[in-house]
Order: C-alpha cells, then structure tokens, then sequence
C-alpha cells in the first residue's frame, strides 16, 4: 500500500502500519455501523516520503540515536531543533494535491480535528498515545495543510524523544498518520469505558462527562462527572465541580471559557442521556474492550483504542 490518503470507509485493523491506531480503530468502528464523523487519514506513506526531502534528517537521526533520555537540556535542544526544520520543509507536491482532493471530498467548508496516529501507540510493553500533538476546528485548505505538518513535527516532542529514548525505540522505526476527522460542536463530551478501568468489570460501564469539547477532560484541566452503569441502571453518579470549558471558535481554533456558577455544579449529562450512551457502547460486543470518546448527540469525535 502506498496511498498517501485513505478514507476512514477504507480502513480496519489490518490497516495499522499505514494510519496508525486511532486510525485504524475509526476504521473498524465506521464499518461497525458506530455513528463516527466522516475523515480520512495522512498515511504513514506521506509520513516517511516528506521525510525523505530532507538533507538534515540523516545527521538528526544519528544525534538521536546516541541521546542520554536523562539529558533534558539536550533532549529540549535536539526536540526543537527537529520540529523547527520539519515545520520549515516543503510538502511534496503530490502529498499537498492527495490531501487537499480528500478535504474537498469530505467537505471544504467544514472544520477539522488534526489528530496524529502513531504506529507504535498502546504496545503491551509501552505506550506512546498522547504524546505529539492534537489541533481542533481547523478550517480552510492552507491551515490545514500547516497543521498537518506541525503533527508530523510533534513525533519529535521533547516528551517523545525522552520517552523513545528512555525505552530504546528506534526513532526511525516510529512513523506517523494524521487523522483528519470532521468536527462537531457538542455540548457535552466525554470519556466512555465499556470495562470498568478501575476493576475490570466488563459488566459495568463507565462514563466520564463534562461541557464542551473533550480536551478540557482529557488534558486535565477540569474533574469530569463520573457515571458508573450495568444493565441499563445507574449504579453510581459523581457530579464534580466543572469551573471551565473549552468551546469553537466561528472562524477556528478554540477558546477556554469559565462556566457561570450554577452550570459549575451542574449534572453534565442527564440520566436518560447516561443509559442511552451505555447502551451504545454495547451493541457492538466485539468492541467491549474498546474505550471510546462521544459527545451528547452520541456521535463518536475522535480517538477510539483497542
């Protein structure tokens, strides 16, 4: 396979070498008949051929091959160093021309969530999900492209030179998809689990939900409500304090706003909203394992791993 441009309609897990995990998760989960927005992915093939423009990488390469993961000052220096000349190196013609044709076929009026997909994320011994870089309600043909190059750049955080380094990965046996998925404005969003990931209990659901766009949730930023089910009964339901939220912006990007006061307390998603989300979650039971984000209109945004 040497598609520089794939469809998530296009995609299952056998497609992991090229789109990565959320790639290839999105994949299976669109072929499940799971109400997933509709995208396409930078395969790992554009990855390795923008790579291959440049006349620094050799000497990069070698620098990290020999990197002390314990050396932060160096690992800073390196790590920017890299990012700087990869958001600097001009896309291959033919990479910008895939790209672009795909955004107009899913819809150029529309915005964006830029997503990388490593092919080396949640390995039994190791995980590598979350460590480059994730860019939402992106709009337009231009900033698409400049985000699709700053995820490449992100493989070369500080965090994940450290991290390959510290665990002895090759640098250059880890390649990168982008996963460029439709956005939606939700309300709510959240974390759901079809396992509890306390216990186990693959009997028991667990739902975490708060306002917004889920990356408030899942940098930390705020303590979601936590919602507990099994056989369609609310076994638990821990509404949390929700002081802020992260919303789109009518001509892109995003922006954190404070919740008023009232809504900081408030229950994020209703009960009837809680045993519809975890009776979704189970109607595929060959994704039970599966830990998926949704929103309120249960419409799947983004990442989903296996």
């Amino acid at each position: 396979m040497s598609s520089y441009v794939l469809f998530f309609e296009q995609l299952d897990r056998f497609s992991l070498p090229y789109v990565g995990g959320k790639g290839a998760n999105l994949g299976e989960m669109t072929k499940a008949g799971f109400p997933v927005p509709g995208g396409f992915c930078v395969t790992t093939c554009a990855y390795k051929d923008f790579i291959a423009t440049s006349q620094e990488m050799e000497s990069f390469f070698a620098e990290l091959k020999s990197i002390d993961s314990a050396d932060l000052t160096r690992v800073r220096q390196l790590g920017e160093g890299i990012r700087t000349h990869l958001q600097q190196l001009a896309m291959p013609e033919q990479i910008r021309e895939d790209i672009v044709q795909a955004w107009s076929k899913q819809g150029s009026g529309n915005a964006y969530a830029v997503r990388s997909s490593a092919t080396a994320e949640d390995l039994p011994n190791a995980s590598f999900a979350g460590q480059q870089d994730t860019y939402l309600n992106i709009k337009g043909r231009e900033e698409l492209l400049q985000h699709i190059q700053k995820c490449w750049a992100s493989l070369f955080t500080d965090r994940a030179i450290a991290y390959r380094a510290k665990n002895g990965f090759d640098h250059r046996e880890v390649y990168l998809s982008i996963v460029v998925q439709q956005m939606i404005s939700p309300d709510i969003s959240g974390i759901m689990f079809t396992a509890d990931p306390v216990n186990g209990n693959r009997t028991v659901v667990s739902i975490d939900a708060s306002f917004g766009l889920g990356e408030a949730l899942v940098s930390g930023m705020v303590s979601a409500d936590l919602y507990k089910v099994k056989n369609n009964t609310i076994l638990h339901k821990k509404v949390s304090q929700k002081k802020l939220a992260i919303y789109s912006l009518p001509d892109g990007g995003t922006v954190t706003k404070e919740l008023q006061q009232a809504q900081q307390e408030e229950q994020a998603l209703t009960d009837e909203q809680i045993i519809k989300l975890a009776a979704a979650s189970t109607q595929q039971t060959k994704y039970s394992r599966c830990q998926r984000r949704f929103t309120s209109s249960i419409r799947y945004d983004g990442e989903s791993v296996c």
